[in-house]
């Protein structure tokens, strides 16, 4: 999945929004006054440590290793096995992370 993710349109929105998302936590502490930066920086947090972070520590790892694996193999089935519980469960924290930084953007906005 490494390998078929991993395109400029991919690392591009995965990437820009990060550094869109850093720029706007720093107008927000630099402007800390103004209504909604709270708001602005919750939100780049959350997609910064929520997705960006999230997805570099712990589903790429699980990604590499399944690839690296031999599907017929005991070690195989075994991480399958590990790698549905956990890269869900990951894959649900970025998701969750995706939706309050969307939220907290929009209450920064109102």
């Amino acid at each position: 999945i490494n390998v078929t993710a991993v395109t400029p349109l991919f690392m591009t929105a995965l990437f820009g929004t990060a550094l869109v998302c850093i720029v706007v936590a720093i107008g927000a502490v630099i402007g800390w006054n103004q209504p909604g930066s709270l708001w602005l920086v919750a939100g780049s947090l959350l997609y910064l440590i929520g997705i960006v972070v999230v997805t570099m520590i712990f589903n790429v790892p699980l990604n590499d290793a399944l690839a690296a694996l031999d599907p017929a193999s005991s070690n195989g089935a075994s991480l399958w096995s590990r790698y549905l519980n956990e890269w869900v469960m990951w894959n649900h924290v970025r998701t969750i992370s995706g939706i309050a930084a969307l939220a907290s953007f929009w209450f920064a906005a109102r």
